[in-house]
């Protein structure tokens, strides 16, 4: 096998060695969602299998001379000399170098909206759990505990009543 295809190989195996499908698919709300990374999942395995079965095979060696037994030494020798000198050229990869300021800059995005997800998820979770304690608390509460606890709605009633606005 080519150090090139080789080097493919053992690329495509670590990168699906380490991705976490299961606990990604367990992040997707949406069922649009969940069929888009159906087929994202399909199409990485298809391009690893194809990775793994087409450059991971080394080609077999030519027997020179079992043909040169059958058609003759000549012509042989002419082949061989064409297929010795066939150049494979290097892969030089030019793609890389172009996305991978676009994609360093994406996982940065990517981690700040993380931060902001979790801080709104954390801001949100408060807020469902004083929502919650007021609902059990609303049949016996008076107007004096709620506004202990929302002193800008008592100083909104104040002024109201001070500059005698009764809403109508």
């Amino acid at each position: 096998m080519s150090g090139a295809g080789k080097k493919i190989v053992d690329v495509a195996v670590k990168a699906s060695k380490g991705i976490d499908w299961d606990g990604m698919a367990k992040l997707l709300v949406s069922e649009e969602a969940r069929k888009e990374f159906a087929s994202l999942r399909r199409a990485f395995d298809e391009v690893n299998s194809t990775l793994q079965t087409k450059f991971s095979q080394e080609p077999e060696p030519i027997d020179w001379e079992y043909y040169r037994k059958g058609i003759g030494s000549r012509l042989v020798d002419m082949y061989k000399e064409a297929y010795d000198s066939i150049e494979i050229p290097k892969y030089v990869d030019t793609v890389t170098p172009q996305y991978k300021p676009k994609f360093d800059a994406l996982l940065v995005e990517l981690k700040e909206a993380e931060e902001k997800s979790l801080k709104e998820s954390e801001r949100l979770e408060k807020e469902i759990a004083e929502v919650q304690e007021l609902k059990k608390k609303l049949s016996t509460m008076t107007a004096d505990e709620y506004f202990e606890k929302h002193p800008e709605l008592k100083k909104k009633f104040d002024d109201e009543i001070r500059n005698d606005n009764w809403g109508y």
